[in-house]
């Protein structure tokens, strides 16, 4: 019957024949190891497609939305975390497998006639691929985002003589990133290079097999052996070392997601991906009349020097160990990305920065919240009222409680359990949480560490929120306490509560003598509050 639906299928797709013939085609002697990149590299694309297509699925291309949505995929959405990981890790392991094929189709000098075509196409999607990583850099717009393709707009503003026409084309006017610019990031990056990388990968696939897999001069009088099995299975070994890698790191380097892209937050240093860092490095050698050299002309220089090797060297194939001019080049080239990136990130200022997926809904919601929690806890309240189940008294935690406001004060005054524990402004944010609160406090009471209500106590007890705002609630008289631990450290916070004039000679904040306890957890609970 197997045979039967092959012979079928042959007869009117020849499905069966064409795989055959691309198995069975005819390669050189000497191909093996160093030959496994191309495979790897296509490899690579499909699967930056299928976790793509992943993402897209609950992806909203909207800048506000953008965010919104990446966070719900890193929180929410199940395995969410690890397809982005796979996506982002995946991107950068392409680069360099598309790199590391370019440099053994030069170093192996198989760009002679007749592949000229070959590498040129080749190079090309090299350019492709860096173009995928330029254009999705904006998608997840947090501030690393923003302020990134800021930097790359502005790169493309240099540009002689076109320089306002290719602000135009990126729907940027060089100084702020908006939504036309977001947008044809986006349709580049899902719409465009697409369907153009996967032309070019159906050509260069085709000039591989027209013109063959280039031989060594010793392969001459050798009999040429099949593509499978043993070339197969190679290529299968690579490409699973190489899914294994993007697996571990996918799990193991978590990607992080700033804060929501501030136009207004000048004190943010951008940096672009890893594989864009030495360009970012070498225009530090371009100032001012100089910068369009190092940023447009020498780069594209360099592209047109990559295009044109086929034509530059037209001598004979030879071993590569006799290529000293191939190798040299190559050495030189890894010394200089090498040297240039490493300063790079060397020169990377340390950033505090919080990852916002990793947010929990204990840090955005207000001070009160959480202390009302531990106002709940203090009056035994939980002996009747059971989290997330029936007991004596109703859930309240299933459904806000529907009694009179001033029954409930009197009914937590009256507890025979805990009576007199609470003051009166205390029993009335108790009686407010119980009859109002958001989703986020539901998942805050049931999930917010012991640790931070405490911290909220001795922040609710000290009326920090008569000053100083947090998560939008409380006074401007002081600064706001979101992101005070990323902009500050915690050797300063502790010192300026005790001092504050030493550290803030304007403010009028008293000191306060916290006991040791209660200034580790006022402190714990504030920097953990995002931006």
């Amino acid at each position: 019957m197997f045979r039967s639906v092959l012979d079928w299928l042959e007869e009117r797709t020849g499905v069966e024949s064409a795989i055959k013939h691309f198995l069975y085609e005819d390669i050189p002697e000497s191909s093996g190891w160093h030959q496994v990149f191309g495979s790897v590299a296509l490899f690579a694309f499909l699967v930056q497609v299928f976790t793509g297509v992943l993402l897209s699925l609950n992806y909203a291309p909207t800048p506000g939305e953008a965010y919104d949505s990446l966070r719900y995929i890193m929180t929410q959405v199940t395995a969410g975390p690890l397809i982005r990981g796979m996506h982002h890790w995946g991107a950068s392991l392409m680069i360099i497998v598309v790199m590391l094929h370019l440099v053994q189709v030069f170093l192996w000098g198989a760009y002679k006639k007749p592949r000229e075509a070959t590498w040129m196409s080749g190079v090309v999607l090299l350019l492709l691929t860096l173009a995928y990583g330029l254009s999705g850099y904006l998608l997840p717009w947090d501030n690393r985002a923003y302020w990134g393709t800021v930097v790359t707009t502005q790169i493309a503003e240099l540009a002689p003589g076109l320089g306002p026409y290719m602000l135009r084309l990126l729907g940027s006017d060089g100084t702020a990133i908006g939504v036309v610019t977001f947008t044809r990031f986006y349709a580049a990056h899902v719409l465009l290079l697409p369907p153009l990388t996967m032309l070019l990968i159906g050509l260069h696939v085709y000039l591989v097999r027209r013109h063959g897999v280039a031989p060594t001069p010793a392969d001459e009088g050798r009999p040429k052996k099949k593509f499978y099995p043993r070339q197969v299975a190679i290529d299968t070994v690579a490409v699973f070392v190489w899914f294994a890698v993007l697996m571990g790191m996918a799990i193991l380097a978590r990607v992080p997601l700033g804060h929501v892209a501030d136009p207004t937050d000048l004190s943010f240093i951008p940096r672009p991906e890893w594989y864009f860092l030495f360009l970012f490095q070498f225009l530090r050698w371009f100032e001012g009349p100089l910068e369009v050299v190092g940023a447009v002309i020498l780069p594209t220089l360099a592209m047109v020097a990559l295009l044109l090797v086929p034509f530059v060297d037209r001598g004979k194939m030879a071993f590569v160990r006799q290529r000293t001019g191939a190798i040299a080049a190559v050495i030189l080239g890894a010394i200089f990305w090498g040297g240039l990136t490493a300063k790079a990130v060397i020169g990377t200022p340390e950033t505090h920065e919080m990852d916002m997926s990793l947010v929990q809904s204990w840090q955005e919601v207000s001070a009160g919240n959480l202390a009302s929690i531990g106002y709940f806890r203090q009056a035994q309240c939980g002996s009747c009222h059971e989290f997330g189940k029936p007991g004596v008294g109703p859930d309240l935690s299933a459904a806000p409680s529907k009694r009179p406001a001033e029954w409930l004060r009197e009914h937590v005054k009256s507890n025979p359990k805990a009576p007199g524990v609470l003051k009166d402004a205390q029993v009335d944010m108790l009686v407010t949480f119980v009859t109002k609160r958001s989703e986020k406090a539901v998942d805050a009471w049931e999930n917010a560490p012991r640790s931070a209500v405490e911290g909220a106590l001795v922040y609710q007890a000290n009326d920090c929120a008569s000053c100083h705002k947090l998560n939008g609630i409380g006074d401007d008289l002081g600064p706001p306490i979101n992101g005070v631990g990323e902009r500050r450290d915690r050797a300063w916070i502790e010192q300026h509560f005790a001092d504050p004039a030493k550290f803030s000679p304007e403010s009028m904040m008293p000191p306060t003598k916290f006991k040791p306890e209660e200034l580790k957890r006022i402190t714990d609970y504030i920097t953990a509050i995002p931006k």
